[in-house]
């Protein structure tokens, strides 16, 4: 049975009525930038993560770049992020003129450990304290970072705290010892979302969200999606410089369809997690404390962390052959994939920074053994059962 990574047409065909009458309705409006299904759009997502204000934007990279402009983040400033993440954490640093610095990962979450966040700042000699300007956890594969701990340590150390929450629109967690939630994206400074259409929450093209619980912030961000403008009423007028970084309202329309549905299809990417982790233990394949490099068992599942909603935008398993499981998976039609086969300390563009092979082994480790398995919301039983025997023939020695 061929079982595809993502089928993104299984989802459309539940929406598409709705979609279709939205969409025209924005062709009948002919108001495409910003305007009204925008600000609609913005407001649900305040609500929905239980934030003050909300600004649309042209991705969830412009999201980031755009939150750290908004800060006054640039020139030699440095910032802290983890080098186990898409590129864009680390390359919207760059493109502000700012340099990134990284602190090693949680080997079981995959997310920036405050413990080692703490060792990073402490490493720091009296000029580069002075340049430290803000830290980017992010909330990696759709489990929020432990962010209560990260919070404090910004605090202590009066840094900014940037949220890059593109893979987890809909994660929460609960603060510690309590019964309160947050929601990915609520607590820091800025959370930043990608609708990147393969995202819980895709648009039909490149779409993205900043959230903020400061009113003067979002005001910043609205006029730096704007090229600068003074304000949407008052144009032509510039009081800084911007980009071009505005959420179109066609896009929006989509959004606002899809963001009803969500939370189901976030519980059907949880229910298809508990049973890839039932089927995987039955097999024999995987225990919740064996996992690769020499244990019992050769995968090791995913770990929700305590007090956490997981809403599996990647369902990553760790395992011994990696590369050869996965050319064997490839083989059967089975979907699959690596995020992210290069920690970003090692990509080339950033050899200028010096760090060295071996200076953030959990990340460089985990981009040796992770391998993402389908998870999307209308993946059957006999699907997940097609690629948990795969696994288990790969193993066994199977063709």
């Amino acid at each position: 049975m061929n079982v595809p990574m993502l089928n993104l047409k299984l989802q459309y065909a539940q929406v598409k009525d709705e979609v279709k009458r939205a969409l025209d309705e924005v062709f009948e409006s002919q108001q495409f930038i910003l305007g009204p299904t925008v600000e609609s759009f913005e407001k649900e997502i305040a609500l929905y993560t239980n934030t003050p204000c909300a600004v649309g934007v042209s991705s969830g990279t412009d999201a980031l770049l755009l939150s750290l402009m908004a800060l006054g983040i640039g020139r030699d400033d440095l910032v802290i992020t983890t080098p186990f993440t898409f590129f864009s954490t680390a390359s919207s640093i760059s493109r502000v003129g700012a340099i990134p610095l990284f602190c090693d990962i949680d080997p079981h979450t995959y997310i920036m450990d405050p413990d080692r966040l703490e060792e990073t700042i402490a490493s720091l000699g009296t000029e580069k304290r002075r340049r430290l300007k803000a830290v980017i956890p992010v909330h990696l594969y759709g489990q929020c970072a432990d962010m209560e701990s990260l919070a404090a340590i910004a605090d202590r150390h009066q840094l900014r705290l940037i949220e890059d929450a593109a893979q987890a629109l809909g994660a929460h967690y609960l603060q510690n010892g309590t019964a309160i939630k947050h929601h990915a994206g609520s607590r820091g400074d800025c959370g930043c979302f990608s609708f990147f259409p393969t995202k819980n929450l895709g648009a039909c093209g490149e779409a993205g969200m900043v959230v903020t619980g400061d009113e003067s912030l979002a005001e910043k961000l609205r006029s730096l999606r704007h090229h600068g403008c003074r304000s949407q009423h008052e144009q032509y007028y510039y009081d800084t410089i911007g980009i071009n970084g505005r959420l179109d309202a066609l896009q929006a329309a989509v959004l606002k369809v899809k963001l009803k549905h969500l939370d189901r299809w976030n519980t059907r990417r949880r229910s298809n997690a508990d049973t890839y982790n039932r089927l995987f233990r039955e097999r024999g394949l995987a225990s919740p404390q064996d996992g690769p490099g020499g244990q019992a068992t050769p995968l090791r599942l995913p770990r929700e962390g305590k007090g956490n909603y997981h809403i599996y935008h990647q369902y990553v398993i760790r395992v011994r052959n990696r590369d050869g499981l996965k050319a064997f998976l490839d083989k059967r039609g089975i979907g699959c994939g690596i995020y992210y086969p290069v920690p970003v300390h090692l990509q080339p563009c950033y050899a200028y920074l010096g760090v060295k092979e071996g200076s953030l082994p959990e990340s460089e480790r985990a981009s040796r053994e992770v391998l993402a398995l389908p998870i999307y919301p209308d993946l059957t039983r006999d699907q997940q059962e097609a690629v948990v025997n795969a696994v288990e023939d790969f193993y066994t020695g199977k063709s």
